[in-house]
């Protein structure tokens, strides 16, 4: 008898497999990090055997961890960065070239010659999205024109293009299924997010061929099953969603309104506006929040590029911190007299801002400038990026009224951060009892199409609270603190 469903949570830095039991309690995970490749500045790159190879092994231990056979999972569900882009030779499954990841900025001069030209209006028009080298398209095409034969190859029908979502499914079904679910493919540049379909126009315009690309499904679908030589048994696959995506459904954000805030590699602001669009005049993204039954429910989203990040290159590019836990203790003992801000720009500024070509900068050193001022100026950028999300959203969707966030992700960990987020939103902040809300969401769509798990209803009337954090900051220094931060997001805009 099925026991358990299986999540795969495929992110930027890690690999994790999580095992949730039929009350949808977490019951054993395991993590594995994978190599971030740097060829140039701002370009970035993971080697997708790589990640496949930290899936199936995380796959593989948490079963091992406890002691679960296939035959007591009842169905697999994937959640995974978005935007990355694989090519594949279909008949060998061999990958052309490393995937191109989401943060990477190798595309920038042919999305500004785009905007030159004046297509950003028909792009947004139909996907919801920027012209940005942030999403998939242009990375397509990069890897299509500098990838010796891919272009022949491609348009012989002899390649497959996919997000990991779908580069994992291909490699989990043997090859057999080639798809993809409607919140990875509004990723993409090229779907057209009112007709639900690619749009031949948008692959035209970025000289795509249609046959690159997969089959798009609802989010909770049959999307075939795992080869039984992987795992012992065949499996299931009935749920995928983005990262994001997964997460607002793991909130149980299914009501117009309703807004969380993941905070992993990058931070992902999402507000769900129903079944219909809403277009932003303050550079938000129009997006599917997810699609059940043939229908999408619509969001407006803020993504900000580097969150956890900021922590990750105090470690690994400063050196000051050894371990990612240790800004929290480093923040509240800066010195409370000095303002330093961080514009954590190191792959360009994401939402409201769209700017590409930003770099990070450090503003309000002084010689006692220390560890801690820096730990805790890191923290703090992603309260601010935060706040001017939600600042656009309101400006966007007026019947926004104050709301409290749900958050979760890597940082939401942080009492320290979540606390100062509070702060400067000047909103509550609602840290759900399971933060794994991301690996959540996707065991969820998979529980729930397999017959698993309870109605949409019943999932949000069991979302439980870990802890609220309510606003204590003076109003004076909250306004003294956001106007510091303007001031040096200008100086970074215009520098």
């Amino acid at each position: 008898m099925s026991k358990y469903v299986l999540a795969i949570d495929q992110g930027t830095t890690s690999s994790r497999a999580i095992l949730f039991d039929q009350n949808l309690q977490l019951v054993a995970t395991v993590r594995q990090e994978f190599k971030q490749i740097f060829p140039r500045s701002g370009w970035v790159e993971h080697d997708p055997e790589e990640i496949w190879s930290s899936v199936l092994s995380t796959c593989h231990d948490v079963m091992k961890k406890h002691d679960v056979q296939a035959s007591a999972i009842k169905s697999i569900g994937i959640t995974n960065q978005r935007e990355t882009v694989v090519l594949w030779e279909r008949q060998s499954g061999k990958c052309l070239h490393n995937a191109l990841v989401w943060q990477d900025r190798r595309t920038s001069d042919l999305c500004a010659e785009l905007k030159t030209q004046g297509f950003e209006t028909l792009v947004t028009q139909k996907t919801g999205l920027l012209l940005d080298p942030y999403f998939s398209a242009t990375k397509i095409a990069w890897l299509l024109d500098h990838v010796s034969g891919a272009r022949q190859a491609a348009e012989e029908g002899r390649l497959a293009f996919g997000t990991i979502d779908s580069f994992l499914l291909w490699r989990l079904t043997g090859g057999s299924v080639h798809a993809t679910d409607a919140t990875n493919a509004s990723r993409t540049l090229l779907y057209d997010i009112h007709q639900g379909q690619w749009s031949k126009e948008l692959c035209t315009l970025f000289n795509i061929p249609l046959s690159l690309l997969p089959q798009v499904m609802d989010c909770a679908a049959d999307f075939g099953a795992c080869d039984a030589d992987l795992f012992g048994a065949q499996i299931p696959i009935n749920g995928i969603a983005g990262d994001q995506h997964a997460a607002t459904i793991g909130q149980a954000c299914f009501s117009p309104g309703m807004i969380k805030s993941t905070y992993g590699t990058g931070c992902f602001a999402m507000l769900n506006t129903g079944h219909t669009p809403v277009r932003s005049n303050n550079r938000l993204l129009t997006t599917i929040a997810y699609q059940l039954n043939g229908t999408p429910t619509y969001a407006l989203e803020g993504s900000i590029f580097i969150a956890g990040a900021a922590v990750q290159w105090l470690r690994d590019g400063l050196g000051v911190i050894e371990h990612a836990d240790e800004p929290d203790e480093l923040a509240a003992s800066a010195d409370p007299h000095q303002a330093v801000y961080l514009v954590p720009a190191f792959v360009g500024l994401g939402a409201p801002h769209w700017d590409a070509d930003a770099r990070g900068a450090l503003y309000g050193l002084t010689r006692n400038t220390g560890p801690a001022e820096l730990a805790k100026a890191a923290l703090e950028s992603v309260c601010y990026q935060t706040k001017d999300l939600l600042d656009a959203m309101q400006a966007d969707w007026p019947q926004m009224e104050q709301t409290i966030l749900r958050v979760d992700g890597g940082m939401a960990a942080s009492n320290w951060t979540m606390q100062a987020l509070a702060d400067i939103l000047d909103t509550p902040i609602d840290r759900p009892a399971i933060i794994e809300t991301t690996a959540l969401g996707a065991a969820y769509l998979a529980g729930m199409h397999s017959g698993f798990y309870p109605s949409m209803e019943e999932f949000k009337q069991g979302w439980s609270l870990d802890r609220q954090f309510v606003p204590l900051m003076d109003e004076d220094e909250r306004t003294r603190k956001i106007a510091g931060w303007n001031d040096a997001i200008k100086r970074t805009l215009t520098g």
